[in-house]
């Protein structure tokens, strides 16, 4: 079989770009392990789909070239996506942060590209294992699980290694290193942290309970929810934070993350005097919060009016400046995205077509170019993808 254009992923990036190219008139062959369109888009934000976010700069990408993401998200921005999901009339909200996510379900931003596709009359290859890729005369032979396909142009969409129940593998970056292109080393990223016993004893009993903290560690920080869980911490701070932790790291808890000593915690001392200080703190934190907290001996159980002043400056320094040193990550298994992937020194930033190999392209996740949680991510997958669609003239 001979096609014009194979893209290797029929997630978001794969089927953005396989539909941009196939209505410029190009032939174009979409080839996927799996049997849905999409599966990693219907997983995501809980199945309504955070599709992009109101305020995306290179800044919330983390990539060993930082400013490899600026040309393709300034070419293609969060409006131009917008701009056609509405012309889909999919309904949609924003959250915190910017984020925007469908009304209804993922299920229509995967409609939605579905019928680009469809629009450009590209072909799909689902339930199609790549076995092998090696240069030809002209482009590259594909060894499939359904036999040989020849094409001028490789396009390399194949996402990343979180979430490998939904078949997510290495074979983008097995691609790479066939043909030398360097890899950054890859970790899971937005994923909740594990803790060692005994400190896992004591907090896997809050299993369930979120509360506002601001997290951080010598690099950045982040305001957020923090969500305990039977196996450690997790919610938004968390996996916002796992992305730029090195293991064996500390990282920092604020539990009052809008209280101030003299205006907020002093007066709520002050004014709850004669009670325990369990009762009185159990005004602002959740009371299994101050057990576990007691339990962990950072909180004495004693009544408000036996601290002394520098008690309870003691006291507040605890509560705002909690340190945790996680076990490490849970892995790729609940990742949210991969960190590492295809280096960006080896790619053009305006076409994402490999400097020294010609004809061969890598998009969306697989490249070393890694977005905060928000519909970032995705903004990125769309936003490669129509920086490679716009190399191949009309």
């Amino acid at each position: 079989m001979q096609t014009k254009i194979t893209i290797i992923g029929a997630g978001a990036a794969g089927l953005f770009c396989g539909g941009l190219l196939g209505q410029k008139g190009y032939d174009v062959t979409v080839i996927d392990n799996g049997k849905k369109l999409g599966r990693k888009i219907l997983m995501s934000g809980g199945g309504k789909c955070n599709f992009t976010n109101l305020n995306v700069e290179a800044t919330h990408y983390i990539s060993q070239n930082r400013h490899f993401c600026k040309s393709a998200l300034k070419r293609f921005t969060q409006w131009d996506f917008i701009q056609l999901v509405n012309q889909y009339h999919i309904g949609y909200h924003e959250k915190d942060h910017g984020q925007l996510f469908c009304d209804n379900s993922a299920q229509d931003i995967v409609d939605m590209l579905s019928q680009e596709c469809q629009k450009g009359q590209v072909n799909f290859m689902l339930q199609t294992q790549l076995e092998d890729v090696v240069l030809a005369e002209q482009g590259f032979k594909l060894h499939t699980s359904k036999g040989y396909l020849q094409t001028d142009h490789l396009i390399v969409a194949t996402g990343g290694q979180s979430m490998p129940a939904l078949g997510m593998t290495a074979i983008g970056y097995k691609i790479a290193e066939k043909f030398a292109i360097p890899v950054v080393p890859v970790k899971a990223g937005l994923v909740p942290f594990t803790l060692h016993k005994p400190l896992l004893t004591v907090l896997s009993s809050l299993s369930g309970i979120a509360l506002p903290v601001e997290v951080s560690n010598k690099r950045i920080s982040f305001k957020e929810n923090l969500l305990f869980t039977h196996r450690g911490l997790s919610g938004p701070a968390i996996l916002q934070i796992s992305s730029y932790w090195q293991a064996g790291e500390a990282i920092t808890i604020n539990l009052l993350p809008d209280f101030n000593f003299e205006d907020d915690f002093k007066p709520l001392l002050d004014n709850n005097r004669n009670q325990s200080l369990k009762n009185c703190l159990a005004q602002i934190l959740p009371k299994r919060l101050i057990e576990a907290l007691m339990q962990l001996n950072l909180i004495v159980d004693t009544t408000v009016k036996q601290l002394t002043p520098t008690e309870q400056q003691a006291l507040y320094q605890t509560l705002t400046t909690w340190s945790v040193t996680p076990n490490g990550t849970e892995g790729y298994r609940t990742a949210e995205v991969t960190l590492g992937g295809v280096s960006c020194d080896a790619l053009s930033s305006k076409t994402m077509a490999v400097k020294n190999q010609p004809n061969l392209y890598f998009i969306g996740e697989v490249v070393d170019v890694a977005g905060w949680l928000g519909g970032y991510n995705f903004q990125w997958a769309w936003s490669s993808a129509f920086a490679c669609a716009q190399a191949f003239g009309d």
